[in-house]
């Protein structure tokens, strides 16, 4: 290989790294801040909110029920409609807004939105009991589900797989229910809140590095749309 192929190819090889490095970092453009992409985290974007919704379908008449009770506090007892997008698209606007710059990431999935709550800013170590300068972030979430009140609140609390199972599932519940009871105080009606606890169960990314860990030691606020 002469000087000229070696260095054209030495160019290639730079040039592809980079690609491959900027593909796995963005930047949030509504906080500015750095991130890691879908790519890089993998196929776990978006898990959250199908074990949710699995979740929610093994629960039949209970939630149909729920809905309705739901639908009539909300004023009307009718459900969204053929609005539903537009319902979500608004709420998704408000609830960026809201929560610009607090670390709380916002996933739009399908006619679902999740709000992704990393556990180092939420909670301390091995503790349920909320941060208390997470308090604000959590008002703001409040004020907009309170407006937007035909929507179902799925909190969800989820582990790395540090640790015991047991511990790690106790965990995730009580952080889940910790959120949902300040919802509550934040007068966001009780039937339209499901809590429930993941453990390590539910991984956005792999528990062998540092990154994975932290991404995985989380509280998701799941919300659907309730159509009747």
């Amino acid at each position: 290989m002469n000087r000229s192929v070696a260095t054209l190819f030495s160019i290639i090889v730079l040039i592809s790294a980079l690609i491959s490095l900027s593909s796995c970092t963005t930047y949030d453009p509504y906080t500015g801040e750095k991130e890691t992409s879908k790519t890089a985290i993998g196929a776990g974007i978006g898990a959250g909110v199908g074990a949710v919704i699995a979740y929610l379908d093994n629960k039949g008449e209970d939630s149909r029920k729920r809905n309705q009770r739901i639908l009539a506090a909300a004023g009307g007892g009718a459900a969204i409609g053929g609005g539903i997008g537009y319902y979500m698209d608004a709420q998704e606007a408000k609830l960026r807004k809201q929560l610009r710059g607090t670390g709380v990431g916002v996933e739009r999935v399908g006619d679902n939105i999740n709000l992704i709550m990393p556990g180092n800013i939420t909670f301390a170590t091995n503790s349920s009991d909320i941060n208390a300068g997470f308090y604000p972030v959590l008002d703001s979430v409040a004020l907009v589900l309170e407006e937007y009140n035909k929507t179902l609140v799925v909190v969800a609390g989820h582990t790395d797989s540090d640790g015991a199972d047991d511990f790690n599932q106790r965990l995730s519940q009580r952080r889940a229910q910790s959120v949902s009871d300040y919802l509550v105080s934040r007068s966001i009606l009780p039937d339209r809140l499901e809590t429930v606890g993941f453990g390590e169960r539910q991984p956005v990314a792999p528990n062998t590095t540092a990154e994975g860990k932290q991404l995985n030691r989380r509280v998701e606020i799941t919300l659907l749309p309730v159509r009747g």
